[in-house]
């Protein structure tokens, strides 16, 4: 005697009633846990309030980078620019030398703005200076050599002929005292 199962269970082939299937692809699944995964992982769309990228107005993101370059461009030559400027490599080298080969010389402090101030005027050149130094590290006291050059104020500029001059001195006028050309 033959049972024949297809009488007895008509849907044991086909799926069971609580099918999900994918409104994309039409693949069927088990359960809605399945159907869920399936469209994450294969049909996944952002939700509608997100922009998606090939949405993006092409032409605006053009403009933006350039926009974004040519700020990037300006700020590098004016850092460029500025450094250059700042250092002026050399531009008094030859005065001087000139106002140190003259005698010229200037007595200043560390912590002093005036003498950063006289400094920051001749750039790098002020490494041909003759420059003493009268403030102890500590700042609370004057060194010895400047108590006896009777200095007191800073910057103090002597020149060969015995005259001085305090504070900060003009480029200008530092060079008529002590006979050197400005460049």
């Amino acid at each position: 005697m033959t049972i024949n199962l297809s009488k007895r269970f008509p849907n044991k082939n086909k799926m069971t009633e609580n099918n999900h299937k994918c409104d994309k692809c039409g693949r069927e699944f088990s359960s809605k846990e399945a159907l869920e995964m399936h469209k994450n992982s294969k049909h996944y769309e952002a939700p509608s309030g997100v922009k998606k990228i090939k949405n993006i107005n092409k032409k605006k993101m053009r403009n933006w980078i350039i926009v974004i370059a040519v700020i990037v461009i300006i700020v590098a030559v004016a850092y460029v620019w500025a450094s250059k400027s700042a250092s002026a490599d050399g531009k008094y080298d030859e005065f001087a030398k000139c106002l140190a080969g003259n005698n010229v010389t200037m007595y200043g402090a560390w912590w002093c703005t005036h003498c950063k101030d006289q400094k920051k005027a001749f750039g790098s050149s002020f490494q041909y200076i003759n420059y003493i130094e009268c403030s102890t590290s500590d700042g609370n006291a004057m060194l010895q050599v400047c108590q006896d050059a009777k200095i007191d104020g800073y910057p103090t500029w002597n020149f060969a002929d015995g005259t001085r001059k305090s504070g900060f001195v003009p480029l200008k006028e530092l060079a008529l005292a002590g006979n050197c050309t400005l460049p």
